[in-house]
């Protein structure tokens, strides 16, 4: 891989960035999270309506290192929908969702913490919508699958290792007026949830569901 600059959207300027902190409930677990597109990063800046923010700049050359591609073929939407329901908070309720988060984790695991660095997309808590309907068996795999690919996700870039941090080198912080990017958040979050909305629509007997799954038809659809 050539070198990378990378972008990282926060409300200070972050020099340097601390291995070992983060939040552990992150999509991939505690890492520095960051992009490689400068728009994303500055629309990440602006969490909150008012408040202005920052897009970090690095520079980081990941020769030698161990990166994970969520985007590779050997990994499908399942992997990815593994790993947030071994980070991230979900509230499996029902008796399907509840065996199909197990299933999952125990089907279709990743040891992400073995990896210097992980490349993949960003569940936001839009698309993290998807990811629950499917578990409720709501939406179909291809939906989930094609929300995937059609949506404006961005990949995001995690740092995980202590090395992968001793690599990173700051170029410098540019900041982001809120009243410009806090309205292109909203815009690409609602975008999210228009095609969320289309995609339930579509809801039928055809498709791969999450029942479908847990009686055992997993090798039919681990590609997609």
């Amino acid at each position: 891989m050539e070198v990378l600059t990378l972008y990282h959207g926060s409300s200070a300027v972050i020099a340097q960035p601390q291995f070992g902190l983060g939040r552990p409930y992150n999509d991939y677990g505690r890492g520095f999270y960051c992009t490689e597109h400068k728009e994303l990063a500055r629309e990440w800046a602006c969490a909150q309506e008012g408040a202005d923010g920052f897009a970090n700049a690095y520079e980081f050359d990941p020769e030698g290192f161990s990166v994970l591609r969520l985007s590779d073929p050997a990994y499908s939407v399942l992997h990815w929908l593994a790993l947030l329901l071994e980070h991230r908070i979900v509230d499996a309720r029902t008796p399907v969702a509840i065996e199909g988060k197990k299933y999952l984790r125990e089907h279709f695991p990743i040891p992400v913490e073995s990896y210097d660095m992980v490349i993949g997309w960003r569940a936001d808590d839009s698309y993290f919508t998807f990811a629950r309907a499917f578990l409720r068996n709501d939406i179909s795999l291809e939906q989930l699958t094609r929300a995937m690919r059609l949506g404006d996700l961005g990949e995001q870039v995690v740092l995980k290792s202590e090395r992968a941090f001793r690599r990173i080198r700051f170029l410098g912080a540019e900041a982001v007026p809120a009243h410009v990017y806090y309205p292109r958040r909203l815009a690409r979050d609602e975008r999210a949830r228009a095609l969320y909305r289309e995609e339930a629509q579509r809801q039928g007997i055809e498709g791969v569901y999450m029942r479908d799954i847990l009686q055992g038809r997993a090798e039919d659809y681990a590609g997609l």
